[in-house]
């Protein structure tokens, strides 16, 4: 169970290599994966997702996070935010 395995706030990583050709039964699976998860108070991560899948996990809205991409609203690994002289912050 999903819910057992997300630790506050973690994240359940699923290999998702190997899977073959992506369909409707892969996206409902991921889905409810990630209610449960949601459920737990976490996220599930998939790891290794054929281009096919991700597209079609797009088609169908469903924002799985990729292992290895950069979360949305957060910078990108090695990067710093600055402030210049002349911003309102400094």
């Amino acid at each position: 169970m999903v819910r057992g395995r997300v630790i506050s706030g973690g994240v359940v990583v699923c290999d998702v290599r190997g899977l073959g050709p992506p369909g409707l039964a892969h996206v409902e699976l991921l889905a409810r994966l990630e209610l449960a998860a949601r459920r737990g108070g976490g996220r599930i991560r998939l790891r290794g997702p054929d281009p096919a899948l991700r597209a079609l996990l797009g088609l169908v809205g469903l924002g799985i996070q990729v292992e290895g991409e950069v979360e949305e609203g957060e910078p990108a690994g090695g990067v710093e935010e600055a402030v210049e002289a002349g911003d309102a912050a400094s």
